[in-house]
């Protein structure tokens, strides 16, 4: 069963990680998809072939979500593509990790604007379609980190937990729009950037989860999916841990 058949979808961020994953997988529920990236031009479009020939409608852009005229064009870009926008995932985020003391003003500052202010620019730019339709539905990733923090990402855990405040006010202003918005917060998922890291470490971080094992792009999609299609018709304002019970 196609959850998502013919809803047009944005997602940013989707070349890689977590965002390929939810591209991949919506784009497999009949999503039509129009996806950014920063600097992987490659993967994206590669990304974009593989997607289309699953017989949706794909667009890779690249477009930079942090910078508000930036989110407006592209937006812009995606309605002559698509005409309608029914669903926003706010997908793209950084880290720059320090503890505060050897913090910089730039690291907080950069990580700020790519992980939240993204999140502002890109839900100003789609409010008016959706307003328009009378219907949307907006997803925003957060982090476990931003409802408990963690040593190390001031930042990052500043970003998050500001993300979740403003899903909740939105999901306020646009309900009697049949406009939701909510908010996704993923603990410890396996993507190429954890590849990384040092075996050991990361076996570490999955014996501490109840259910012993990392998350994966899949995981944080499916529960995307959910969100995204008519299931979640009467669920707004929410913040859904995906996380294996790590916060429980």
């Amino acid at each position: 069963m196609k959850l998502l058949e013919g809803k047009n979808v944005i997602i940013t961020g989707g070349s890689r990680g977590i965002g390929k994953g939810i591209v991949q997988v919506f784009a497999e529920h009949g999503a039509n998809v129009a996806f950014t990236y920063a600097s992987s031009e490659g993967p994206a479009l590669e990304l974009e072939k593989q997607i289309s020939a699953m017989g949706v409608k794909a667009k890779a852009f690249k477009s930079n979500a942090a910078d508000y005229d930036d989110a407006h064009n592209f937006v812009s870009q995606v309605l002559e593509h698509f005409e309608s926008i029914d669903v926003l995932i706010n997908n793209a985020g950084v880290t720059k990790d320090n503890l505060l003391m050897r913090l910089s003003e730039d690291d907080f500052d950069k990580v700020i604007e790519i992980n939240l202010k993204s999140v502002f620019n890109m839900t100003k730019a789609v409010q008016r379609t959706m307003l328009k339709q009378r219907k949307g539905s907006i997803i925003n990733m957060s982090s476990v980190v931003g409802i408990k923090g963690n040593a190390g990402q001031t930042n990052y855990a500043a970003s998050k937990a500001g993300i979740i405040g403003f899903s909740k006010s939105v999901a306020l202003e646009l309900g009697s729009r049949n406009i939701r918005c909510n908010s996704i917060a993923p603990g410890f998922i396996e993507t190429e950037m954890t590849g990384a890291l040092n075996e050991e470490t990361v076996q570490g971080w999955r014996n501490a989860i109840p259910l012993k094992r990392g998350g994966t792009p899949e995981d944080v999609a499916n529960a995307c999916v959910f969100l995204a299609s008519d299931l979640s018709a009467y669920v707004t304002g929410q913040t859904l841990h995906v996380d294996g019970g790590m916060l429980t």
